[in-house]
């Protein structure tokens, strides 16, 4: 075990990437209907009602508006990170997305929820792969 600083981030990415692309599908349906087994929305609108429950503060509309901003950078940085494309820029995005995530569960959700979640894990997980200063096995080395 050398060096395994190029596998273990190839293995961040990936576990990132899929770790954004499958909540999306769950909250599009496509991973079962609401109440089914290892679903946790399984509808836009029941994503929607969460999203409200981790911002009280807005209304439902705005909830709306955030939970497809935030659904809109799940999917950005999921591409991103799997391909291995802009992998700094999106480890930055997924880090500051899956913190507000985190405060938000934290504050409104209580202080076990995000702990629970592994919410802080993701978001520091994020934030270690921008300091990784070479991506190997990536679009970005390939370019060079």
């Amino acid at each position: 075990m050398k060096n395994i600083t190029p596998f273990a981030q190839l293995f961040l990415r990936l576990a990132l990437g899929i770790g954004f692309i499958l909540p999306v599908m769950d909250r599009f349906g496509w991973l079962g209907a609401p109440g089914a087994p290892n679903v946790g929305w399984g509808n836009w609108a029941t994503f929607v009602d969460y999203t409200n429950s981790l911002m009280p503060y807005l209304g439902l509309s705005a909830a709306n508006v955030m939970a497809i901003l935030a659904t809109a950078g799940e999917i950005v940085f999921a591409i991103l990170l799997i391909v291995g494309y802009k992998i700094r820029l999106a480890s930055i995005g997924s880090f500051l997305l899956t913190l507000i995530f985190a405060l938000s569960m934290l504050f409104f959700a209580g202080y076990r929820a995000p702990f629970n979640y592994s919410v802080f894990v993701v978001s520091a997980s994020s934030l270690l792969l921008a300091s990784i200063s070479d991506y190997k096995w990536s679009i970005e080395k390939k370019r060079l």
